[in-house]
């Protein structure tokens, strides 16, 4: 048996799990796109990657593709979606499941439709833009991948 701690605030019971997609979308510079939680929604003012809920009956790569012509009015397709990590993490009121791939290839012009704001961030910087809980892990698995 290992000596692993148990993982404190998880929950013992039943709990609602909400699955989330998520991509990391890398320009020709190497930098990843953030977007910022806006007002109004939970978390707002943090920075997070680009996805959304995965809806019932969607993979999360058809959910990506909706959510990304959605709130970045681009275009792409599941083969450019490198399956990359997942996370998985508990809040207070749900646990969150979240896969997480690798895009550098889609059609069109990232722009802002859902009152967000964007940046592209080199991949040192990432640690500078605080982050929800389940997010954060990523950024040393992404520095050490890129």
């Amino acid at each position: 048996m290992t000596n692993c701690p148990d993982i404190p605030n998880r929950p013992t019971g039943p709990i609602k799990l909400v699955t989330v997609a998520a991509v990391i979308l890398v320009d020709v510079d190497g930098r990843i796109l953030l977007a910022q939680r806006p007002e109004g929604k939970s978390m707002a003012g943090l920075w997070e990657f680009p996805g959304g809920k995965v809806e019932d009956g969607e993979t999360p790569e058809r959910a990506l593709i909706r959510e990304l012509r959605e709130e970045l009015n681009i275009d792409t397709t599941e083969a450019c979606f490198a399956p990359f990590v997942f996370a998985s993490h508990s809040y207070e009121d749900f646990h969150l499941l979240m896969p997480c791939f690798l895009c550098r290839r889609w059609d069109g012009i990232v722009q802002p439709r859902e009152g967000q704001i964007l940046k592209w961030v080199r991949i040192k910087e990432l640690q500078n833009y605080p982050m929800p809980p389940a997010d954060e892990p990523l950024i040393a698995m992404i520095r050490d991948f890129l």
